[in-house]
């Protein structure tokens, strides 16, 4: 009798070992983006809160507020934050400062479109401390 010896995968065992991969693929992808997103978003928080405490040592130096993102930082409020780009460090979120009555503040960032946080909400923190994301706070 001639006995063979079979080398290599047949094409029935390449289909079945292709669908487990596509079926675990499938099950990882969305959660692999939900961290994602959840990642940036986080990021965007912690820029803002450094951004709020620049907010507050331009407001020890000259009691007022500054209401400029882009321009470079000088201590004072005819200065800016410095955020030459006006977009986070990862550039997924557009920072933005809305001037109040008074002396107040209201830092945003807005996800900027093309990007995996679209639809992810704003994130937006004021000089009396509220920090929202969406209709939520954080």
């Amino acid at each position: 009798m001639n006995s063979r010896r079979s080398k290599g995968f047949t094409l029935v065992e390449l289909v079945i070992v292709l669908t487990i991969i596509g079926i675990l693929a499938s099950i990882a992808w969305p959660s692999f983006r939900n961290y994602y997103i959840r990642t940036s978003r986080e990021s965007a928080k912690t820029e803002l809160l450094q951004l709020s405490n620049t907010q507050e040592k331009i407001y020890l130096n000259g009691n007022a507020f500054t209401a400029v993102v882009t321009t470079p930082y000088n201590g004072r409020a005819d200065g800016g934050l410095g955020i030459a780009s006006g977009k986070t460090s990862d550039g997924k979120y557009a920072l933005s400062i809305a001037a109040g009555a008074g002396a107040a503040y209201t830092i945003t960032a807005t996800p900027v479109g093309g990007t995996s946080q679209v639809g992810d909400g704003n994130i937006t923190i004021s000089s009396d401390g509220t920090r929202m994301w969406g209709a939520a706070t954080w």
